[in-house]
């Protein structure tokens, strides 16, 4: 796998640059607004949980790589079911950058979940073979099923039709919004039951997929942050993990890596 000096966008000259009592004095402050929005999120983990479910109607099947599977199956044995609504389309030729950049933190995370009673899969509309062979270029081995002929992603408001698209408007993140391409990003949870009842429990879109990126928040300690400050695209610099070019200080080009071009 190659590897890529980010772009080196400098940092103020004019950053204060203290002793070691005010540094320490400005960190314990900044400690407790973090402590602050550590509580929040569990606040908002604990709202989550008791959101109202909606059973799921339809008996969604998705073709694998172990055969035809239903929505059901897809549990693994489990309750809990992680989907990430990947965006990788008919007619693709390969799966959107960003998104990648979220599923290679999923072969990591899995051993993990499995053990918390949960699974996770990746679900698109490209045919499987084709998920296939992009799978096997980027080195995955998490589950992924394809959705082709389905209506699970319509469903889920994560594709859309040429009807949709000519509207100028499209419904995505539980709002009427213009959107640039034909397949949307987002993460849905599910919960079987003992009689095999399934419950669609959540769903987030946009911004809120940025939990299955680990590597966001590491970049957020840093001084540099995520350097997305000053471009269009706020994921333009991500590449597939395999497309970054070996040493080079690359500065992001146009929208070449972002989700609405990953077909190209």
């Amino acid at each position: 796998m190659n590897t890529t000096i980010a772009e080196t966008r400098p940092l103020p000259l004019n950053h204060p640059v203290v002793s070691s009592d005010r540094w320490l004095s400005a960190r314990k402050a900044l400690l407790a607004r973090e402590k602050e929005l550590t509580h929040l999120h569990d606040q908002i983990a604990r709202e989550r949980r008791e959101l109202p479910w909606e059973r799921v109607e339809k008996n969604y099947v998705f073709d694998t790589s172990e055969g035809r599977r239903t929505l059901s199956e897809l549990f693994d044995g489990r309750r809990q079911l992680l989907v990430q609504h990947f965006m990788f389309g008919p007619g693709w030729e390969q799966g959107c950058p960003s998104c990648s950049f979220m599923a290679d933190h999923t072969d990591g995370m899995n051993v993990h979940l499995a053990h918390r009673d949960i699974t996770l899969v990746a679900i698109s509309r490209a045919p499987l073979a084709d998920i296939e062979r992009f799978r096997q270029r980027m080195g995955w081995q998490f589950r992924w099923a394809s959705s082709n002929g389905s209506d699970f992603n319509h469903d889920f408001d994560v594709s859309f039709t040429p009807e949709d698209m000519a509207k100028g408007e499209i419904y995505y993140n539980y709002g009427m919004q213009s959107f640039p391409a034909e397949e949307a990003p987002g993460i849905s949870v599910f919960y079987k039951d003992d009689a095999g009842d399934i419950f669609h429990t959540y769903s987030t879109y946009g911004r809120g997929v940025e939990v299955m990126i680990g590597a966001y928040a590491m970049m957020d300690l840093t001084p540099k942050g995520r350097d997305e400050n000053d471009v269009p695209h706020k994921m333009e610099w991500v590449r597939h993990h395999d497309r970054y070019e070996s040493g080079a200080t690359a500065k992001p080009a146009s929208t070449a890596g972002s989700c609405c071009d990953a077909h190209v």
